[in-house]
């Protein structure tokens, strides 16, 4: 039998009015980096046209996920496409890339956006694009529930997503009084963003609601490779996110979009983008 994950805190994020048209507020807030490893931010906002302009990224993963509106992309490599309500986006900026993430006209967009941490050997990939349709994603439903795989596994299911972190992204929605057991290694760093409603967390049933973070605990590391994280619906719809993945365990310097290991490639990142270098 699988042993349970702890949850060891859990914290309240605020949304505040950043502009005309844009509110957030960070459910990971930057600079915990060795905290959340090997997640560096979660922002969840609410956005119009032309809020975000084009912009670089180098040496992590976007993975922007809409909960509400369409949301049109566009990258200086050429790629481009439309993303709708439950599809994600992840983004692997690697060497650099440059995109925009624009609502399409008279859209106001609702979405959570995570950056993954890469490792070293990593930073310097190839950008790549995946958008994860809704329709396409494997979907497990249970007594009382229905999960949605972005990434990772969720028991006999696995999805297709390539990762280089290894990363587990489970949406969930659960009704009243019922209860799933998501797996994840033991290795992992989590946490549960809620969205709508209210549930019990980890074996200690601890209380969560909607705009809240539940932060999992660290595994017990006795029997077996995975732990299950239990999760109870006390409302008539419990709907979040599970992320999950492996620590990356490197030095962390980030200086706006770039996150690298040293100071000098800091330095050099921001030379090659000035010198029109990411694709």
């Amino acid at each position: 039998m699988k042993s349970e994950r702890s949850i060891l805190k859990k914290w309240d994020v605020t949304h505040q009015v950043r502009g005309e048209g844009h509110t957030q507020g960070w459910v990971l807030e930057p600079g915990h980096w060795y905290d959340f490893d090997p997640f560096l931010l979660m922002a969840e906002d609410w956005f119009t046209k032309g809020t975000f302009g084009f912009h670089p990224h180098k040496g992590m993963e976007t993975v922007t996920y809409v909960i509400d509106g369409e949301l049109e992309h566009k990258d200086s490599n050429g790629g481009a496409g439309l993303l709708k309500a439950g599809d994600v986006q992840w983004m692997t900026a690697g060497q650099g890339i440059s995109h925009v993430e624009d609502p399409v006209e008279g859209s106001t967009v609702h979405s959570l956006q995570l950056w993954v941490n890469l490792s070293k050997v990593n930073k310097s990939a190839s950008p790549r694009y995946q958008d994860l349709y809704k329709r396409n994603m494997p979907e497990i439903k249970e007594e009382g529930a229905v999960i949605r795989l972005f990434s990772g596994s969720y028991g006999k299911y696995q999805a297709e997503t390539l990762n280089y972190t290894p990363v587990t992204m489970i949406n969930f929605e659960v009704s009243l009084e019922k209860t799933i057991m998501p797996d994840i290694p033991k290795s992992y760093n989590g946490f549960i963003y809620i969205l709508e409603g209210s549930g019990l967390f980890g074996k200690e049933e601890i209380k969560g609601v909607k705009n809240q973070v539940i932060w999992l605990g660290q595994s017990d590391k006795q029997g077996g490779d995975s732990d299950v994280i239990r999760i109870k619906s006390t409302s008539e719809k419990l709907h979040g996110i599970l992320l999950a993945g492996e620590p990356i365990k490197e030095h962390v310097v980030a200086n706006g979009p770039f996150v690298m290991n040293t100071e000098e490639e800091i330095r050099q990142a921001f030379s090659d983008y000035h010198d029109g270098k990411f694709h």
